[in-house]
């Protein structure tokens, strides 16, 4: 194993082949990984996937700290 490679444990949910597809939390959109231009959030412990659309809508409420229920 390279050095500069976390362990598979580390490393982000989207970054492992047998991952689930990701939804939009908002729109229901799906993509088979989070693309890095969507926008993950954890409200209550849950996490949350955001769109590029969506979020684009939204970002003053998401840069705001308001839990999606708001927007």
């Amino acid at each position: 194993m390279d050095q500069h490679q976390p362990p598979d444990s580390a490393r982000p949910e989207a970054a492992r082949p047998d991952s689930e597809p990701v939804i939009c939390s908002r729109c229901g959109k799906r993509a088979a990984a989070a693309p890095l231009t969507w926008t993950c959030s954890v409200e209550n412990g849950v996490r949350r996937y955001f769109c590029d659309d969506c979020a684009r809508a939204n970002i003053r409420s998401i840069e705001g700290r308001l839990d999606s229920a708001w927007w």
